[in-house]
């Protein structure tokens, strides 16, 4: 079994301090495998809000999966953010935009979904799709495939379709030829898991998408920091959203979810 920390939209810059050393205490204690962020970990992707979000990065375990979110290019200095848009973010994060995590159970694989011309949305060029097919398709038929990206491929009917990734169904397809099992995502600041099924009818397929609220950011919309911990065991998941309770100082255990897959569909079969 792997434990995988999924963090999502730290928005340093706006970030509620009081949280980040008992995240830091409970991520240590969980001893996971892998963590992953996915995405917006500045507000303005100012020089120090990326030296702020470094150092908190420092604290945590690794290996680490990160990748970029739309709040990570430049909005308002125009010149960097349609010349140089990750610059400050390969700077201080990391220069890798297409990470990877390999072991003996698992493999994830980090996708950039920032763009300077879509201002708060995500795409995904041809190009990557077939950089997945061909990384994805590599790796150890038997390991439990996994995606992050900072914007989402699926939500559910409650959000607008515009927040889904451009190119969303043609990704789809190639997750399923290529085996995709988890989707991990945030942006949209609120903690989701169900399958793919209702929104793309592909035979014998659906990826399990993973959503993760805010961690620290100030900017909850409505839903408590939180995130997700996500242990996979080949053909079981189960994602676990630990939740901030102000009463208390602390992250606590509020949700799980228990997932199977037969084939190549994932299911929801418990929660509590």
């Amino acid at each position: 079994m792997r434990t995988i920390v999924h963090l999502s939209d730290l928005h340093f810059g706006r970030v509620d301090h009081q949280l980040l050393r008992p995240l830091q205490e409970l991520v240590a204690r969980l001893a996971p495998d892998v963590v992953v962020v996915s995405g917006d970990l500045t507000q303005r992707a100012k020089t120090e809000e990326f030296k702020a979000a470094r150092a908190f990065l420092d604290t945590l375990p690794g290996p680490q999966i990160v990748v970029p979110g739309n709040h990570d290019i430049p909005l308002y200095n125009v010149a960097s953010r349609f010349l140089a848009p990750l610059r400050k973010y390969t700077r201080y994060v990391t220069l890798d935009l297409t990470p990877e995590y390999v072991d003996e159970e698992i493999a994830v694989l980090g996708i950039n979904t920032a763009r300077s011309l879509t201002f708060k949305d995500g795409r995904i060029n041809r190009e990557q799709i077939a950089q997945i097919r061909r990384r994805m398709g590599a790796v150890d038929p038997h390991l439990t495939r996994i995606i992050v990206t900072h914007h989402p491929f699926d939500l559910p009917d409650s959000f607008d379709k515009d927040d889904l990734v451009d190119r969303a169904p043609l990704a789809m397809r190639a997750f399923a030829e290529c085996g995709v099992d988890l989707l991990l995502a945030g942006h949209m600041h609120v903690s989701h898991a169900h399958n793919t099924a209702e929104r793309y009818e592909i035979s014998g397929y659906a990826a399990l998408m993973v959503q993760a609220g805010t961690a620290t950011s100030t900017r909850g919309r409505g839903e408590s920091n939180s995130f997700n911990v996500i242990q996979v065991e080949h053909d079981r998941v189960e994602v676990h959203r630990y939740s901030w309770v102000d009463g208390t100082g602390s992250f606590e255990l509020a949700h799980t979810e228990r997932f199977q897959r037969s084939g190549g569909t994932w299911t929801l079969t418990a929660e509590a």
